[in-house]
């Protein structure tokens, strides 16, 4: 008996996966700013006191990021069905780094979560002194900012078989295809030159994430505007049959 994901159209399932990526780049954005906005690197006081006076926002982020890891779940389980007949153990590859990065994102809003506590509770101060609990702070906030480096493996690796799977469907432009897997080139440079070359990486991370950006707004925005090139697009039937 085939499932009702297999049923649809492919135009439709595009357009639910646009809908499902489009709320992980709206959470995925916003909780990204807050991060920016309240981690210092180097600096235990300022992050700390940034933490204090932006609590609620530390804590939305938290929930917006929670939101963000569950709609890319969906996201890549919709583009799984909808791309999976052009080959199918790219597209579980593409599933399997998505699971893996959407996993340390989770653990990483742990250490995120604890520093929010250690800065507002009165019991941390106590225990460790006011520059203690700072230290600790900026701890924690290092350890999920390494965190999501490592995490940035698996998002970059994601949009390789991404982007093959779309070049080689018909049912997108070949050139989206490229600039898909151009975007995994450019995160996997970012994380390298992160952790081996930090002043090298501040100076290349504008080219970074205009790469970035480009190949998945350019994504998300043809799978919210035209959804797929009908003309290579299987029928449900067709689907049904690689599915089974």
């Amino acid at each position: 008996m085939n499932s009702p994901a297999v049923q649809r159209s492919p135009k439709r399932l595009a357009r639910n996966a646009g809908l499902l990526y489009l709320v992980v780049a709206i959470c995925g954005g916003f909780a990204h700013a807050v991060r920016l906005q309240v981690y210092v690197p180097g600096d235990a006081a300022a992050t700390a006191a940034n933490v204090v006076a932006n609590a609620s926002l530390v804590r939305t982020s938290f929930v917006a990021d929670l939101v963000d890891a569950t709609f890319f779940l969906l996201t890549v389980m919709a583009l799984y069905q909808l791309l999976q007949h052009v080959t199918k153990v790219v597209a579980r590859a593409m599933v399997v780094f998505v699971v893996v990065a959407v996993a340390i994102k989770a653990l990483n809003l742990v250490t995120q979560l604890q520093a929010l506590l250690v800065a507002t509770e009165p019991a941390y101060a106590g225990a460790f002194g006011a520059e203690g609990s700072d230290a600790m702070v900026l701890l924690l906030l290092d350890l999920q900012h390494n965190g999501y480096l490592v995490a940035q493996v698996f998002f970059g690796l994601w949009l390789f078989p991404l982007g093959l799977l779309a070049y080689r469907s018909g049912m997108f432009p070949r050139p989206l295809g490229v600039v898909l897997m151009t975007g995994t080139v450019a995160y996997l440079l970012d994380v390298a030159l992160q952790f081996l070359a930090p002043a090298l990486a501040d100076a290349v991370n504008p080219v970074v994430v205009v790469v970035v950006t480009l190949s998945e707004v350019s994504m998300l925005a043809y799978l919210l505007i035209k959804g797929v090139s009908t003309a290579k697009a299987p029928r449900p039937a067709e689907r049904a049959l690689v599915s089974s």
